[in-house]
């Protein structure tokens, strides 16, 4: 069985690509696989500091993050896009998590694992540029990311007034792509 951790590289609250991301975990969880679903909130680090971590070592926030990186088969990510790019909080969890402690591999957290990367954007192209640099981030990290990626765009226009995701089409893409992470990581587990 397929372990994913699911996030969002947003902090907002009410966060379109949160939204997003919970229909798509029914849709992996359906599928067979067992789903952590976490928010960067709760493991909210300084900024990566060569010299934060020479005088104290990985802040437990950063470290529980990588933990949990570390002991799930691979990712699926909802990542905004902020001016074409992902989040700095996005990017500053995943350099905490790439920094090695005591006897563990480099990069423990990220080579050997899949990625499976999707977005939502109040804006016409639903965040595919900021996913482009995702994936090659991700890629410089040793993941595996799957060539087939959801952009959700117009994405206000699919939730009811309370902010939940009602569109059927959309609701079906998520759970759909959902599953093809699940399928991805077990046949990527399996095989590694």
């Amino acid at each position: 069985m397929a372990k994913l951790l699911a996030f969002s590289g947003s902090l907002r609250a009410g966060s379109y690509n949160q939204t997003a991301l919970k229909e798509a975990v029914k849709g992996a969880e359906s599928a067979g696989a067992e789903v952590t679903v976490v928010e960067l909130n709760d493991y909210i680090a300084p900024l990566f500091s060569e010299d934060i971590e020479a005088d104290s070592g990985i802040p437990a926030q950063a470290q529980a993050f990588k933990e949990l990186m570390i002991t799930h088969d691979g990712i699926l990510l909802a990542s905004p896009e902020y001016n074409g790019c992902f989040t700095a909080a996005l990017k500053n969890a995943l350099d905490w998590a790439s920094r090695a402690t005591g006897d563990e591999p480099m990069m423990a957290a990220f080579r050997g694992k899949s990625a499976v990367l999707m977005a939502a954007s109040p804006g016409a192209l639903g965040g595919m540029r900021g996913l482009a640099m995702t994936r090659t981030l991700l890629a410089q990290l040793g993941m595996t990311v799957h060539a087939t990626q959801l952009t959700l765009g117009k994405f206000t226009t699919l939730l009811d007034a309370a902010g939940n995701l009602v569109d059927e089409k959309a609701i079906e893409k998520c759970h759909k792509h959902g599953a093809l992470a699940a399928a991805f990581t077990a046949s990527f587990s399996q095989n590694s």
